[in-house]
């Protein structure tokens, strides 16, 4: 399993970036997304950034990772860390929505 990590840019070359996530500095491989600035966040998998994040994004990543961590370690009381999940019935994809079944299609 691949986890990706937010990562924000600290500073830029062609076809790199330095970044940064939990303290931890990385030269990150960035031929895959559109130009970016210091300041941004990427979502990097295996030191390769794959989009261009926001940082309201970023934030619920690294909270999910936290989740994760804590979950691990016996910690249940992680609701705090989905704010955008908590308290909303689950929602369908768009794609499954209006599906129309044999009998509509007759």
């Amino acid at each position: 399993m691949c986890i990706g990590l937010p990562m924000q840019v600290l500073e830029t070359g062609t076809g790199y970036s330095i970044c940064s996530w939990g303290g931890e500095r990385r030269r990150i491989d960035t031929r895959l997304v559109d130009a970016h600035r210091p300041g941004e966040w990427l979502l990097v998998f295996i030191d390769t950034a794959r989009e261009v994040i926001s940082e309201e994004r970023a934030r619920l990543v690294s909270n999910a990772l936290l989740a994760i961590e804590q979950a691990s370690r016996g910690i249940t009381d992680i609701d705090h860390l989905f704010p955008d999940l908590v308290g909303r019935e689950p929602q369908l994809p768009d794609f499954l929505r209006s599906t129309p079944t044999n009998s509509e299609e007759s």
